[in-house]
């Protein structure tokens, strides 16, 4: 018997209000259902706490604790987690940084609803 696929849960955290709600908006797969957002890692690990996400996309340059730091920590809390870090550091050194502690893929800013999609897709096939 074919299982049909799970939903995974998407957690958006980006201290920018206008990219979260572009990214809940432009996101068009069908197996990720929005549960919430969070304006830095901070509020990121508590949301984490009450609704477990399975996917997250990730900013690194954020107030109160980054992106890399807050990439750390869910890792920790949760190794199946698939982080993908979405920024517009022209500095790569940052999110090579949040994949060598545990993020998955890389998107960066600006970018289009395909890129998004395409990103996101592949993260979830690597898993």
């Amino acid at each position: 018997m074919v299982m049909p696929p799970a939903t995974l849960k998407l957690m958006i955290v980006d201290d920018s209000n206008i990219i979260r709600r572009r990214i809940e908006r432009s996101q068009q797969i069908d197996s990720l259902d929005f549960i919430g957002s969070a304006a830095n890692g901070v509020e990121a690990l508590e949301l984490f706490e009450t609704t477990d996400p399975d996917v997250v996309t990730m900013d690194l340059t954020m107030p109160e604790m980054d992106g890399v730091e807050c990439v750390e920590r869910l890792v920790a809390r949760k190794p199946s987690i698939r982080i993908l870090v979405i920024s517009a550091l022209a500095d790569k050194a940052t999110a090579v940084e949040a994949i060598a502690r545990g993020a998955n893929g890389f998107l960066c800013k600006p970018f289009t609803d395909r890129q998004l999609n395409d990103a996101l897709a592949e993260l979830l096939q690597d898993g």
